[in-house]
This record gives C-alpha cells, sequence and structure tokens, in this order.
C-alpha cells in the first residue's frame, strides 16, 4: 500500500473547461497517472452546501419533500442549499432552514462532512443536526417548490430499507440519527 500521496497522485497537465455554469462547472482534463499514462479525468466543480437534520422534541425529523428534475422523481431530502458568496456555514444552515423547514434551532450542531461524489465532484457538504425548534419563516427560493413532511423516528429503518430515503445527504443524517438513538435495522 502507498505511504504517501505523491506515490498515487494524479497530475493535470491540461484542464480543458467545458461548461460555467450558475452553481456547478465541468472540466474534462488529460492527467498524468503514477505510472506515467496519460488519462481523461471528467471533473463536476460544485459549490459547497449545507444538510440540516431537524429533529422535533416529540422524536419526529422534519424533511422535504421535492421534485428533482435530474432523477425525475420526487425526493425525501432534509433541508439543504448552497452556501451563498459571503456567508459562514453556520449562517447559510440558519438560513436554510427558514426557507424550506419554516424553523430556526435553538441548537445547531455539526455532525461532519463529506464529498458527495468523490469520483467525480467537488461538492463538499457539511452535515448539521438542529434541535429546539421554532417557528420562523423566510420565503423560499423562486426556483424551489418544497413541502414540508414530518417522520417518526421508528418509521426511518423501513423507510431506509425500501428505498424511500434515497439521496445520500439524507441517507447520512438518518442513519447518523439511527445511531445515536439506538434504532436498529431489521432483517
Amino acid at each position: 500500500m502507498p505511504q504517501n500521496i505523491k506515490e498515487i497522485e494524479e497530475v493535470c497537465v491540461k484542464e480543458n473547461r467545458i461548461f460555467d455554469g450558475k452553481i456547478l462547472s465541468v472540466r474534462c482534463d488529460d492527467v498524468k497517472t503514477p505510472s506515467g499514462r496519460i488519462a481523461k479525468r471528467e471533473v463536476i466543480e460544485h459549490k459547497p452546501a449545507v444538510g440540516m437534520l431537524a429533529v422535533t422534541d416529540h422524536k419526529t425529523v422534519l424533511l422535504v419533500s421535492q421534485f428533482r428534475y435530474a432523477v425525475n422523481e420526487i425526493t425525501l431530502e432534509v433541508c439543504a442549499g448552497l452556501i451563498e458568496k459571503g456567508e459562514d456555514i453556520y449562517e447559510a444552515a440558519e438560513r436554510e432552514l427558514q426557507e424550506e423547514l419554516n424553523v430556526k434551532a435553538e441548537k445547531l450542531y455539526r455532525i461532519g462532512e463529506f464529498y458527495a461524489s468523490p469520483g467525480f465532484c467537488t461538492e463538499i457538504f457539511t452535515l448539521f443536526v438542529a434541535e429546539g425548534l421554532e417557528k420562523s419563516i423566510l420565503p423560499q427560493d423562486e426556483d424551489e417548490n418544497v413541502s414540508i413532511v414530518e417522520i417518526k423516528f421508528d418509521e426511518i429503518p423501513n423507510m431506509i430499507q425500501t428505498g424511500k430515503i434515497r439521496d445520500s445527504k439524507t441517507f447520512a443524517a438518518l442513519s447518523w440519527l439511527m445511531a445515536r438513538e439506538g434504532i436498529l435495522l431489521t432483517p
């Protein structure tokens, strides 16, 4: 097994920018592999984002239901959104909670961060837990149409196992909650 990154690192020899959009850009770069070969790497550069697992005082979570054009499905997801220019991750989390779930959190703490799909995408997600929820509304983004769905803790394992939860950030957040609460999947 390699001892350091230099032994396995690929180096860009030519960046080929294909598209620059509002939230993402696409490149198809030529890279030199450790063996000296030239290979193509397709990369989606994506802005960083936050996701919030909103936990109520009565053992439920608040999720958003929305149509996702890319997969042509209505999905159930934790509240989430992009970090706007000049915003820190906590400000983004607080804003998104108010826009999508109409709540603010007395307690907002960071669970961790992860790459959405590091094989081709730079998007990094910071995941939070929001507790001590109280009503606080900001208008939704103009191009958003989300509705709020409340799920009981004991419904989560079945929703994961039956594929009702297919969004990766939501899968991660709910799995974290199940571990914290000692909720087991049943065979």
